[in-house]
């Protein structure tokens, strides 16, 4: 198998398809432990496909149709290119899911080897945008920062074969890292799809204040029932409560042992997967049998892979509400500039979008791209001399190249501690307009990001939720679940935590946007 990792890649040359790819990859076992007691079986063969036709030949069915593999052995080119996931099952005893006598409400199972095409786009030649990228995610927009991926996903939702017995499942959920939309709506499928396996609701345990919670003696863990977290969804924030950063993960790996924990569920960003990694690799070490599973949460919306991370539409949305009030407040004085800051430390996602969906934005700023606060400064006064007013959105990273006192260090997270770059611009374009400007500087902070969810973000948590405990009694570990390409899928950890995922400057969508707003280069 190619080892995932830091590389470019350019198209060749133009193409109608992708090449074959000759790497060998099945979904894997973590090393067994001497400390590991449970029993190993022989592996369970997949159920066959229903028809015999060609790899990838089109079958129509009564509800219609689709692409279906003739091949169930897992060998071969069949099966190769697939991204590798880790697994508990050699210690566990597969058995029949419990939703399988009414084949799952009617809704049917997916196949293990059901998989997602991760790159969608076959570019005509090194000429289209993005094509020095096509194999891999980009980290910063340029060639050197190419993450090679595999062609294929395993497909997320629930098995036909189960590998834990619900009524022997132990399982804690825990929310870690700043807040985010949605939270509360993650937490609460985790327990209803729990408790739909068959899990007793004594079992089931909330971890208090982030992963801390494990052993500190003043956050001890709540019973999660289904009347617990009834109605926690219309609220904002996490009703388990969150930290950052600075867990013992060895300590945390002694209380899942010792409570018998079989699952657990972390909630969090690049960090908090981060986490779930080192959860996992210290079980493995320790002999634990425990299946780990993330679920990404960044409301800067850096997550590799994945089209979104819940909460992200949400705080898009609330952003868009500042941006409104700084159009009234500029557009009702002469000369009048409104200056938006919103979040976004590294990836400039939600001043980009917020900045789009909004129409109201003159100028966008963001970490990804450089600017100089002369050339924006002459930007707003040709903005002035046109419509008379001018709103300026810009992200809480950008710009810190520009502020030579700004803050050092780093916080919990490890995230970079920052300069105020919205107070910084208001002050700069005082001294550049000389009172002859009337500028209104508003800051919604944390304002985006404690609201409830919108209904697609809230829509999209459930299918999250669920998804985290269909991987979890399938017997996966390390992984994630997320969205790519539309299609729900899971993800080894490793893979998502390498590197942030930003704004792309030479990608289309931030071309889009600067196109709309006819914004000229500022570096």
């Amino acid at each position: 198998m190619r080892t995932l990792g830091q590389s470019s890649r350019r198209v060749a040359a133009p193409v109608t398809a992708r090449p074959a790819r000759t790497r060998s990859v099945r979904v894997s076992c973590v090393a067994e432990t001497e400390a590991s007691k449970a029993p190993k079986p022989a592996a369970s063969p997949a159920t066959p496909p229903a028809n015999t036709a060609g790899s990838g030949a089109y079958v129509s069915g009564p509800y219609g149709g689709g692409r279906i593999s003739a091949s169930s052995s897992g060998s071969g080119d069949e099966w190769e290119d697939v991204m590798e996931l880790k697994d508990l099952r050699q210690y566990l005893v597969p058995r029949d899911s419990p939703a399988l006598p009414h084949n799952n409400h009617g809704g049917g199972f997916v196949g293990d080897r059901d998989r997602i095409r991760l790159h969608t786009v076959e570019f005509e030649s090194t000429e289209s945008a993005g094509s020095f990228c096509a194999d891999g995610v980009l980290t910063h927009g340029d060639e050197d920062s190419c993450i090679l991926l595999p062609e294929w996903a395993i497909r997320c939702g629930p098995r036909k074969t189960v590998y834990f017995d619900p009524k022997q499942v132990s399982a804690a959920v825990v929310t870690c890292g700043g807040l985010c939309p949605g939270l509360n709506d993650v937490v609460q499928n985790i327990v209803y799809t729990l408790t739909d396996y068959g899990v007793p609701e004594d079992n089931i345990l909330g971890i208090r204040y982030g992963l801390r919670g494990f052993y500190e003696r003043d956050a001890k863990p709540i019973n999660l029932t289904r009347r617990y977290v009834e109605g926690i969804h219309l609220k904002g924030g996490t009703m388990l409560g969150t930290s950052r950063g600075g867990a013992n993960v060895k300590e945390i790996v002694r209380r899942i042992d010792l409570w018998g924990l079989n699952m657990v569920f972390v909630v969090g960003g690049n960090g908090g997967n981060a986490a779930a990694n080192a959860i996992s690799e210290e079980c493995e070490a320790q002999g634990v049998v425990c299946s780990v599973v993330g679920v990404p949460k960044s409301i800067d919306n850096d997550i590799l892979i994945i089209d979104k991370c819940f909460g992200f539409e949400t705080a898009v949305e609330e952003a868009q509400r500042a941006l409104l009030a700084a159009k009234v407040e500029a557009s009702s004085a002469r000369n009048g500039l409104g200056i938006v800051k919103l979040m976004g430390r590294q990836s400039g996602f939600i001043a980009m979008q917020a900045a789009m969906s909004s129409g109201v934005a003159d100028v966008c700023l963001i970490p990804e791209i450089p600017f100089k606060m002369e050339k924006l400064c002459k930007l707003v006064q040709s903005i002035f001399d046109k419509q008379g007013h001018c709103v300026i959105c810009v992200a809480e990273g950008a710009g810190q190249d520009l502020i030579m006192s700004g803050a050092a260090g780093t916080d919990a997270s490890g995230n970079p501690i920052l300069a105020d770059i919205g107070v910084f611009m208001r002050s700069e374009m005082k001294k550049y307009f000389k009172g002859d400007a009337d500028i209104k500087y508003i800051d919604p902070s944390y304002m985006i990001r404690s609201v409830p969810t919108t209904s697609n973000d809230r829509i999209y948590c459930k299918v999250l939720g669920q998804g985290a405990v269909h991987g979890a009694f399938a017997g996966y570990t390390d992984v994630t679940v997320g969205l790519v390409n539309t299609h729900y899928v899971y993800l080894p950890i490793p893979t998502i935590i390498q590197a942030a995922r930003k704004v792309n400057p030479k990608g289309r969508r931030w071309n889009r946007l600067i196109t709309a707003i006819r914004q000229p280069d500022l570096n």
